[in-house]
């Protein structure tokens, strides 16, 4: 789970390049996808559409006739279950859109129509829909229930707050709206407790603090309730 690297002043920012750098493929030797890693609260809030689909079918095109290869992207029709975020900018979204290389940040999905996945993506100009590997796309059978209900309200709640990953130790949240993300320190991984299991909430005095569901963080959390 990753977002686009666009500048890091972190500390950790050495070893967290090694490690996208490492898990994030190549192709005939190309520079790898590089990505900043980010919990799945904020790919939703970064994200322009984040849907649950079927994978009905693809093929290779070109955009705009144009005929290098870099430039090509796979198109894969989806079958749409459920909108989690977008609702006002897709209507009927029949297809989405990736590089045709991974060195490019494309995804490689199953589109034999049987996986169900959560993807997150954002609309092009043109009005299309582009996903990637520094996109949240997860076979839905991989997330966990609270992952679930969180995609339906609490991740939305907390779009003001601030998730800040911490990847070496000492660390310490800066801010009031923040939470500090520490499943790297603790699990040595992206997909740990804190991701698969807790929304970064903002509490009705202005702050911050991570929700499990049950019980929370204090009783003045912003509607605690299950959605």
């Amino acid at each position: 789970m990753a977002v686009p690297v666009a500048g890091c002043s972190s500390v950790g920012l050495a070893v967290m390049m090694t490690v996208m750098l490492m898990t994030l493929g190549t192709d005939n030797g190309a520079e790898a996808c590089s990505c900043i890693p980010a919990h799945p609260q904020q790919h939703f809030c970064y994200s322009d559409v984040v849907i649950r689909a079927k994978i009905s079918g693809e093929k290779i095109v070109s955009p705009n006739n144009m005929s290098s290869p870099l430039m090509k992207m796979v198109q894969y029709e989806i079958k749409l279950i459920k909108i989690f975020k977008g609702f006002d900018k897709v209507k009927d979204l029949q297809y989405v859109y990736t590089p045709l290389y991974s060195s490019l940040c494309g995804v490689k999905l199953d589109s034999n129509n049987k996986i169900q996945y959560l993807l997150s993506g954002h609309i092009r100009r043109d009005g299309k829909v582009n996903i990637g590997l520094c996109d949240f796309t997860e076979p839905w059978d991989n997330l966990s229930l609270t992952q679930r209900k969180n995609l339906n309200y609490r991740y939305q709640m907390g779009c003001d707050c601030k998730i800040a990953p911490c990847y070496t130790v000492p660390c310490a949240s800066t801010a009031d709206n923040e939470c500090l993300w520490t499943d790297w320190v603790l699990d040595n991984s992206l997909s740990g407790e804190q991701a698969r299991q807790h929304a970064c909430i903002k509490r009705s005095d202005g702050s911050c603090a991570w929700y499990q569901g049950t019980p929370p963080p204090e009783a003045d959390l912003l509607d605690p309730t299950d959605p």
